[in-house]
């Protein structure tokens, strides 16, 4: 199977999840003018599972390094199996309650709470399991790329010509979501062996650990976003029959894409891991959140007629991403 062989490798791949974790969300935003976002999840949890086995059915088998894909499978623990799987199951509920967050209390709001928490908590978790790299040089970087969510948070406020109350609602949302974001990610890192090319024995590699991972996020689709389709928090019910009657080719293609790029960037950072750490894997990828703000300045212009003091915010959310990401990478070194 193919594995990462170095540190600068490794950041290259953490740099690539950076950007598919802060972009996925432009293929939902593209179907969100006729498709709920409960019916466009469908599509991006079997895009997930899709590319998850066609990575492991392709670099996940090939090559003389460690175990193939499906040997990596067989030889799984029960444990190993469910740490992966428990892993999809909170991701999928701890992304359904950010969205959630974010239609109630609005970006503002849901973004800094929810992701900030992820941010921190989970390289927090992380490290601690497994300790690699500098502690000062990396919480100073997660303590500045927090800090860069917080002035994109507070630009997209400025955007607003009415200052709305804060939900209640949406910042428990936000919380909760965050939570579980944090924590989701050590769950597969327990599943996987720490040495991909020579691997402990009923222990997992990348490919077989994401696989499991995608699973455990398909299965429990059914159960959490069941719930957010005829209970939503906010807005209207939506049902199985509009998904099948009102989805079409190119609808069901964006959705399946979204996946697609998302679990690309989830492939990658988990590679990654192994040389950088997952302390550091996982911080440098939940950078995603510039990404998406790069996104929304650049291409959806979503900043174009915005009060200086916006535009001043944003400037510095990039100064504060940039030097937090280079403290986080040389933390390594």
């Amino acid at each position: 199977m193919f594995i990462v062989e170095n540190y600068t490798m490794a950041v290259l791949f953490c740099i690539v999840t950076m950007f598919c974790w802060g972009s996925w969300a432009n293929t939902q935003k593209l179907a969100s003018r006729t498709w709920s976002f409960q019916l466009y999840y469908w599509d991006y949890a079997l895009g997930v599972v899709l590319f998850a086995l066609i990575m492991g059915l392709t670099l996940g088998s090939n090559g003389d390094v460690g175990r193939n894909f499906t040997q990596d499978l067989m030889q799984a623990s029960f444990g190993s199996l469910g740490a992966a799987f428990i892993g999809g199951v909170i991701f999928n509920l701890a992304n359904l309650l950010i969205v959630a967050a974010i239609d109630i209390a609005g970006m503002a709001v849901a973004f800094p709470v929810g992701i900030g928490i992820a941010l921190v908590l989970g390289v927090l978790i992380n490290y601690f399991a497994v300790p690699i790299g500098d502690p000062w040089l990396l919480f100073a970087g997660v303590f500045l790329v927090a800090l860069a969510i917080v002035l994109d948070a507070l630009a997209y406020r400025g955007l607003s010509t009415q200052q709305a109350q804060t939900s209640h609602k949406g910042l428990m949302l936000s919380v909760a979501g965050g939570l579980l974001m944090g924590f989701f990610y050590r769950f597969v890192a327990a599943s996987m062996s720490l040495d991909f090319a020579t691997p402990q024995v009923g222990l997992m590699t990348p490919y077989a650990a994401v696989f499991i991972f995608s699973i455990g996020l398909l299965v429990s689709n059914f159960l959490w976003n069941t719930i957010f389709m005829y209970r939503p928090f906010k807005g209207e019910a939506v049902t199985y029959r509009e998904y099948f009657q009102n989805g079409n080719l190119q609808l069901h293609g964006v959705g399946i894409l979204g996946g697609v790029i998302w679990c690309l960037g989830m492939s990658l950072n988990i590679l990654a891991a192994e040389q950088a750490g997952f302390a550091i894997s996982y911080g440098l990828g939940q950078g995603a959140t510039m990404i998406a703000a790069i996104w929304g300045v650049f291409v959806w212009k979503e900043f174009s007629g915005a009060p200086a003091k916006s535009l001043l915010l944003i400037k510095w959310m990039f100064v504060c991403f940039v030097v937090g990401l280079a403290l986080i990478i040389v933390s390594r070194i």
